[in-house]
């Protein structure tokens, strides 16, 4: 192995270790959430991370179990137990097999730029938001309230403490990731100068043994699939999207391309494995992704370290990453979150167009407010709308007259859905000659709702008495219409190498 590759390598692994750390404290709160136990999480970060590093197609994307996720599950195991989360858990990543075998991976380079921007200023805040749950403390009586007084100035000066390494070593080393060696140096000042504050053992106990296999004790019959199967389509569809973006980011970042057919298949399998060995599931993670990329990590081995230093941390270390200040780590999320939002975007007002502006709102606040899945889909929805919308208005006529008095419609743009409620108002059927023309040549008809406003237009004309003549419209257009298939005029036909997009063509 060469000079280049070692050096690689050890890039690899430090981000392996850097980000098992990060894996932690975000494993054992996603598993609170989900009301599992904090191995539940642990088990799926280190399962999931390893298993996608090994077969799935974004070289430095890590994933583990995420909070998207766990927003869903609780629901199921609370009404119906764990056994249920992990039989869920098989069936989800049946369902992302299937997805990447079917090769629909590729359709999510058909996501809108603006969504995008909108998904990484979103997500970046609720990565930033996420740590704010550090600064609460449960009394005694089990109320829970803000950290203030020392508590509350310890925490924030290890916080700044943290940061302020990450940002100013690189300037004057870059051996070692900053981001360890910010979270060994504060570790070390809080162990050794005995600082009082919250750590990753006050969250719970990381000790455990190897995850054992485990069929989900469930009972096999059409009800346990009627309780599972909606919850196994939204889990793989949440994690697919989560991925899928992830995986469009980092290859925004670097210049390697990912592969999203086959790293939908490697979390299906990653699923269907942690499912059987008692884990609670994951997909991609943007926090450690771009802790990992940033620390200049982009192979497959950085997932595969923090896999594997995650299991030794459960099996041999948990008293000594118990004693890591939470402070640490959350210094070490903000600075994520800082480098993931996309401070260029406040440029682009008053010079991107105003929907563009307002579907990356949208969808950052309604990441905030729900989840991603829902912010991508409405942004995608809000993107389409404003694009039909535009061209709706670029129907445009040209009217002329020819040498016998027949009356030339020459229509510009493209007839589908938006724009065919607007079409007949570009004709004057009471007051056109006996002869009118409308001539398709710099047209497109989109769809059935383009097909159905010329037969409209046709009945007009023909109830008023008066002959309605369709030029260069495409034989598929001939075979659908119905009032005005005999007003075709086939012999001056000379561009019929469009089609409309029906549905009724098969």
């Amino acid at each position: 192995m060469d000079i280049q590759n070692l050096a690689e390598a050890k890039t690899n692994i430090l981000s392996g270790l850097t980000v098992a750390l990060a894996l932690v404290p975000e494993a054992i709160a996603f598993a609170l959430v989900a009301h599992v136990h904090p191995l539940v999480g642990l088990y799926a970060a280190f399962m999931v991370s390893l298993i996608t590093s090994l077969f799935g197609g974004r070289p430095g994307m890590i994933s583990g179990a995420t909070g998207a996720l766990a927003v869903v599950m609780v629901a199921l195991v609370v009404t119906h137990g764990v056994e249920y989360l992990f039989a869920t858990v098989v069936l989800m990543g049946i369902f992302q097999i299937l997805f990447g075998v079917a090769k629909l991976g590729k359709f999510i380079r058909m996501v809108p730029h603006p969504v995008m921007l909108g998904f990484v200023n979103g997500l970046a805040m609720v990565i930033f938001l996420a740590q704010m749950q550090h600064f609460k403390v449960t009394a005694a009586d089990g109320s829970v309230s803000w950290m203030a007084g020392a508590p509350l100035v310890t925490m924030l000066g290890l916080i700044a403490l943290t940061m302020l390494i990450i940002y100013l070593l690189p300037k004057l080393t870059t051996t070692v990731p900053s981001t360890l060696l910010a979270i060994i140096a504060t570790s070390a000042l809080v162990i050794f100068a005995g600082i009082e504050t919250k750590t990753v053992g006050d969250m719970a106990s990381i000790a455990g043994g190897l995850p054992q296999f485990h069929l989900p004790d469930v009972p096999l019959n059409l009800e346990t699939l009627r309780i599972i199967l909606p919850y196994s389509l939204v889990l793989a569809a949440i994690g697919l999207i989560e991925t899928l973006l992830t995986l469009n980011l980092i290859d925004t970042m670097t210049p390697t391309r990912g592969k999203p057919n086959r790293a939908c298949v490697g979390q299906g399998v990653a699923n269907v494995t942690t499912g059987f060995f008692g884990g609670m599931g994951g997909c991609a993670m943007i926090g450690q992704s771009m802790i990992n990329v940033t620390n200049g990590a982009v192979k497959n081995l950085s997932g595969i370290a923090a896999a594997v230093f995650l299991l030794c941390f459960i099996l041999f270390a948990s008293s000594w990453i118990e004693m890591i200040p939470l402070a640490a780590l959350i210094g070490l999320m903000f600075v994520v979150a800082e480098k993931t939002f996309e401070w260029g975007s406040f440029n682009l007002f008053g010079k991107v167009p105003k929907t563009d502006i307002v579907v990356g709102l949208t969808v950052a606040v309604v990441t905030v407010l729900t989840d991603l899945a829902i912010a991508v889909i409405v942004g995608i929805i809000i993107s389409a709308l404003a694009f039909a919308w535009e061209h709706a208005k670029s129907m445009e006529v040209r009217v002329t007259t020819e040498e016998h008095g027949w009356k030339v419609y020459d229509l510009h743009g493209s007839l589908f859905f938006a724009s065919a409620l607007n079409f007949p108002n570009l004709f004057t059927p009471q007051t056109d000659p006996d002869e009118v023309v409308i001539d398709f040549r710099n047209a497109r008809v989109k769809d059935h709702s383009g097909l159905e406003a010329i037969d409209q237009l046709a009945e007009q004309y023909t109830r008023i008495g008066k002959k309605l003549h369709l030029r260069h419209l495409s034989p598929d257009c001939l075979e659908l219409l119905d009032k005005a298939k005999g007003m075709v005029e086939l012999n001056v036909l000379e561009d019929p190498n469009y089609h409309p997009a029906d549905n009724r063509l098969g």
